[in-house]
């Protein structure tokens, strides 16, 4: 389950209140590593520490990365913040937080109150990168919107291994994170998505934008795969009487058949586990024939039949990223190789907008 070596950090690379990244050597090899320090303690040259090397090792999509699970100089953390609600339930790395639910918090009035979003309109987009572009659109089209970005546990875990939302926190797209389930380190934190999103409306957002964390798992196969969380998130915002509006996953770029076009884990998510409407929005610059190659998706697998399709542009929140020297890739490709999966984001947000009461 676990391949576990002992290194030393030869170079602190980056460093935040959050994260640091280091460069360690291990087994001889000088490779590099992340460190949470509100997990393991801050870490300094010459450290000794035990990381995790499984995904490395195993060549998968962590960006390269080894994780210090301990160091040797941080015998002794002490944690005094309030709350009791524990993530990472019942593993060696289970962390107290302070859920947004929670007497001590101080939302739990407003939330207790709450039973709706009162139609407050909710972008649900199946991959992490698609989360720029949804929120430059909005924020272009209404700077004056509060847009609080829901971190699921169907990726990364800690909020903080995403380098995105730090950027866009900074240049002004992203007012509020929340991460909920198991994911951990947004401004707030939840105990599920019902309560994420109403967290949100209780902080006063005035549009949701709800995403994985960087990393999404599939196997291939029709049902093993996170990207199913989309039809279930659907169907939370229905049942709290929000606004849904879904983000395909579209590509041309991408080769293999099963995400060619439309991907099957939207197909999937659309057709068979979101049993509540959505809105589909389709980005206006996908040529005739993209187009009619994913209106026919559309239609065999009946995803017509429940959800409703829009058409809006989205170029322009492209543009505005690229004004903001917001640089984002999908699958290590970007926007010029790979437009239509960002310009579908980018409508996304624009529709996102027009539904503000």
């Amino acid at each position: 389950m676990i391949r576990l070596r002992v290194g030393n950090v030869k170079e602190i690379l980056n460093k935040s209140d959050d994260m640091e990244e280091l460069i360690v050597e291990v087994d001889g090899i000088t490779q590099k590593a992340i460190n949470y320090p509100a997990m393991t303690g801050p870490a300094k040259k010459d450290d000794r520490v035990a990381l995790n090397t499984t995904a490395v090792f195993l060549n998968l999509g962590t960006g390269g990365y080894h994780f210090v699970m301990f160091n040797y100089s941080n015998t002794f953390l002490d944690e005094s913040s309030p709350g009791h609600i524990m993530k990472l339930r019942y593993t060696p790395f289970q962390i107290k937080c302070l859920s947004s639910e929670e007497p001590e918090s101080y939302l739990r009035e407003k939330i207790e109150q709450l039973d709706s979003l009162d139609n407050m309109p909710v972008v649900i987009a199946s991959l992490h990168s698609m989360v720029p572009a949804v929120c430059a659109a909005i924020k272009l089209n209404k700077p004056e919107s509060k847009v609080a970005y829901v971190m699921t546990d169907s990726g990364a875990l800690p909020i903080y291994f995403s380098r995105l939302v730090h950027i866009l926190k900074q240049k002004k797209l992203i007012d509020i994170t929340i991460t909920e389930g198991h994911a951990f380190g947004g401004d707030l934190e939840a105990v599920n998505i019902y309560s994420a999103l109403l967290a949100a409306k209780a902080w006063g957002a005035s549009i949701g934008v709800v995403a994985m964390g960087p990393g999404i798992t599939g196997t291939s196969t029709k049902f093993g795969h996170t990207g199913l969380e989309q039809g279930e998130i659907i169907n939370a915002v229905n049942i709290l009487k929000g606004f849904a509006i879904a983000v395909p996953r579209i590509s041309f770029a991408d080769k293999r058949s099963r995400h060619f076009g439309i991907s099957h884990h939207t197909l999937t998510a659309l057709s068979l586990i979101a049993i509540t409407p959505a809105t589909i929005v389709l980005p206006e610059e996908l040529d005739r024939e993209k187009s009619s190659f994913i209106h026919q998706q559309l239609q065999q697998y009946k995803i017509t039949e429940k959800h409703t399709v829009e058409v809006r542009k989205g170029f322009p929140g492209i543009m505005h990223l690229k004004g903001l020297d917001i640089h984002v890739t999908t699958m290590g490709r970007s926007y010029e190789k790979d437009p239509e999966f960002f310009l579908t984001a980018g409508a996304a947000g624009l529709f996102s907008v027009e539904k503000l009461i």
